[in-house]
């Protein structure tokens, strides 16, 4: 077996064992603590889980090789005295630097893929479930993955908190499975509400509202910090939960179709109905 087919074989497992963990932490969790109890939702979860290893394998390979070169250019265009003092910080202050970095940047790209109708071609997949728990987390469509994932690191590589070396890249790399894991968390379907903690970070609450299929759609783009909502204007949380999931447009039933779709086969791609 070549090293590359045992890379990738382990990176697989990996994946297994990841899914294996978050099926334990959350199935439980949300049969205890369930918001709405969805009848057939076994029915999408193979789907949901071919999403899973699909966007955990994917968007990686296709962004590794691109922001690999951007960070070797930046570190020959920077000044080394500003590189020198960003890597003498302490992790602690990058990985804080690094989180507010790429919460900034990852806002505008889910936003903008919100507010520009080519780009809401390809993350409607994500809007289209009529329902909400942690495994819809993963339902996403790869070029919407590869398109948010680099407006949140790119400007990680810009401003020199990842640099060329193995702690720089490691860096990057704890930020996307922070983030990672925490988006499990905001799609699950549990009746929680965290009190002022909401005030601070994302919580089911904060995040379902983002998925909500009437006039408040297009709120809450944070995944992190709900105060980055606050001061752009999209900040939406009342008391109650959201009565309808979804988008209005009939979506494609398969797997295929989904992805191919918003590309221009199969069909026209639908719209927002707000951003025609």
């Amino acid at each position: 077996m070549s090293p590359q087919v045992q890379a990738f074989a382990l990176q697989v497992l990996r994946l297994v064992i990841w899914l294996g963990i978050l099926a334990v932490i959350f199935a439980p969790l949300e049969r205890l603590f369930t918001l709405r109890r969805t009848e057939g939702r076994w029915k999408a979860v193979p789907a949901d889980i071919a999403f899973y290893f699909m966007n955990s394998l994917l968007p990686v390979a296709l962004l590794t090789p691109p922001l690999a070169l951007l960070a070797v250019a930046l570190h020959y265009v920077t000044p080394p005295a500003y590189l020198a003092f960003v890597d003498g910080l302490p992790i602690w202050a990058k990985l804080a630097a690094a989180l507010l970095v790429g919460e900034l940047g990852g806002y505008w790209g889910h936003r903008l893929c919100h507010e520009i109708p080519f780009l809401w071609r390809f993350h409607v997949l994500h809007h289209a479930p009529d329902h909400i728990d942690w495994l819809v987390s993963s339902r996403a469509h790869p070029v919407d993955q590869v398109l948010e994932k680099l407006f949140a690191l790119s400007p990680l590589y810009v401003l020199g908190l990842v640099q060329p070396t193995p702690q720089g890249l490691g860096l990057a790399a704890y930020v996307a499975i922070f983030g990672t894991i925490w988006g499990f968390f905001v799609h699950a379907n549990v009746r929680w509400r965290l009190g002022p903690l909401e005030w601070l970070v994302s919580t089911p609450a904060f995040h379902h509202w983002h998925h909500t299929n009437d006039e408040h759609r297009d709120h809450n783009y944070a995944a992190l910090f709900p105060w980055v909502d606050r001061m752009f204007g999209t900040h939406h949380l009342p008391d109650r939960w959201p009565d309808l999931y979804g988008v209005d447009a009939p979506q494609p039933a398969t797997m295929a179709e989904q992805l191919l779709r918003p590309m221009g086969f199969g069909g026209r791609a639908d719209p927002k109905p707000d951003a025609v």
